[in-house]
């Protein structure tokens, strides 16, 4: 089709269905060695086209343009190359959002979803009419965004170190219609905040770096090559951040204030340990596939 049609040959003459297009697609990915290649075929043609996933199979027959022609070409050969689909499209869905991502931003997990419902619990839980939530290391404002559009109330501060990344999170809070309860400040952890917020904050939010930086290596290529190391190196044993996190977030907590953090299956007791000494019905919760992935805790009254 539009990259190589396994001859070596430009086939741009010919009229290309839809059909025709995730049928080559899907052969031409799987022959790259590119993980899921139906999702990826469905995903760039979907996004060149403006079709939805379902109306692709509907409009098989439906003729591509020669506009769609050429994204769909350009998206094709960006994922074979091994780009994550996620920075080809530009978009990630996300809990109810879609949510804009680019190179150089780490891209939203759907583990991370299981996060959000902690945080939420908590504040239909607390009766805080107006709570307070400060979420670390945003990166795209994935959890920072949805918990202040799925709860009208929530104010949410969010910190990002990279200018960039904040600035994806800014759009997305825009995109979202929430960019008036979002603020997002650049610096490192709790340095953008403001000095007011000490002691007052309801939830403290974040999804750190916690992959050992040894284990750095053994990441899928997509992973450790194209994603931001930032927002991945946890340190020598994955807990640099969380240590600190954890420590500091007392200051800014209020008493019965929760503290949630995302980490995964090895670290999360570890996690959990060292919140222990400072915060109280400190629990380790897991994600739809049953791993050990969250730790919450909310901080002592004295």
């Amino acid at each position: 089709m539009p990259v190589d049609d396994g001859a070596g040959q430009r086939s741009g003459e010919r009229t290309w269905t839809v059909a025709d297009a995730m049928t080559w697609t899907v052969d031409y990915l799987s022959r790259k060695g590119i993980e899921s290649p139906r999702r990826s075929a469905e995903w760039l043609l979907s996004v060149a086209t403006g079709l939805s996933r379902i109306e692709l199979y509907a409009h098989h027959d439906r003729p591509l343009t020669p506009g769609e022609r050429a994204a769909f070409r350009q998206g094709i050969e960006r994922r074979a190359a091994g780009e994550p689909l996620q920075y080809v499209t530009g978009e990630m869905p996300f809990r109810h959002l879609v949510l804009q991502v680019r190179p150089g931003v780490f891209i939203p997990r759907p583990e991370t979803e299981v996060l959000v419902d902690a945080v939420l619990q908590y504040l239909d839980r607390c009766g805080v009419g107006e709570p307070v939530v400060v979420d670390l290391c945003t990166g795209s404002g994935a959890v920072a965004v949805s918990t202040a559009y799925e709860r009208a109330g929530a104010r949410v501060h969010a910190t990002e170190i990279v200018p960039a990344t904040a600035e994806v999170a800014r759009l997305n809070a825009e995109r979202a219609g929430v960019a008036d309860r979002v603020v997002v400040g650049v610096g490192d952890l709790f340095a953008p905040l403001p000095d007011e917020l000490r002691g007052r904050v309801d939830v403290v939010v974040s999804n750190p770096p916690y992959i050992p930086t040894a284990d750095l290596a053994g990441l899928p290529a997509e992973v450790a090559s194209r994603e931001p190391r930032i927002a991945l190196d946890g340190g020598a044993d994955g807990l640099d951040t969380v240590r600190r996190i954890v420590d500091e977030a007392r200051a800014w907590l209020r008493p019965g204030g929760l503290l949630a953090m995302e980490t995964d299956t090895e670290r999360a007791k570890d996690a959990a340990e060292l919140m222990s000494s400072w915060y109280e019905g400190v629990v380790v919760g897991r994600d739809l596939t049953g791993r050990d992935r969250i730790v919450i805790g909310t901080r002592r009254e004295a």
